[in-house]
């Protein structure tokens, strides 16, 4: 699945799968419970989160396919994202990114 190729997960909790083509995904870094009837309201054919609880799976109801990929996995790429915003906008302010990993969650 190449979203785990590229949040580099080696799983995904999910719902059903609908067996159509993705055409439109919704995504919310971090804890997007919340928005899972937004992204089915926009007739998103997959929502891509975390922090999803196991009644919330129910609440897809083949509507979409939710996948809680993990909480630091979707948000990974925040930190980069957020630097080169900056050093664009502020040309003579310092950015450093912190090289010490911050995932308490590991995997076996």
């Amino acid at each position: 699945m190449k979203l785990k190729e590229i949040l580099k997960v080696p799983f995904i909790r999910h719902s059903p799968l609908r067996g159509k083509m993705v055409g439109t995904v919704a995504v919310c870094g971090g804890s997007g419970s919340f928005l899972l009837q937004d992204a089915i309201h926009r007739n998103a054919d997959f929502f891509v989160t975390s922090d999803i609880k196991y009644h919330q799976f129910f609440d897809a109801d083949g509507r979409i396919v939710v996948a809680d990929a993990g909480h630091y996995e979707t948000e990974q790429f925040a930190c980069n994202l957020l630097a080169d915003y900056l050093k664009k906008k502020f040309a003579k302010f310092a950015v450093q990114i912190s090289d010490t990993p911050v995932n308490p969650v590991n995997y076996f």
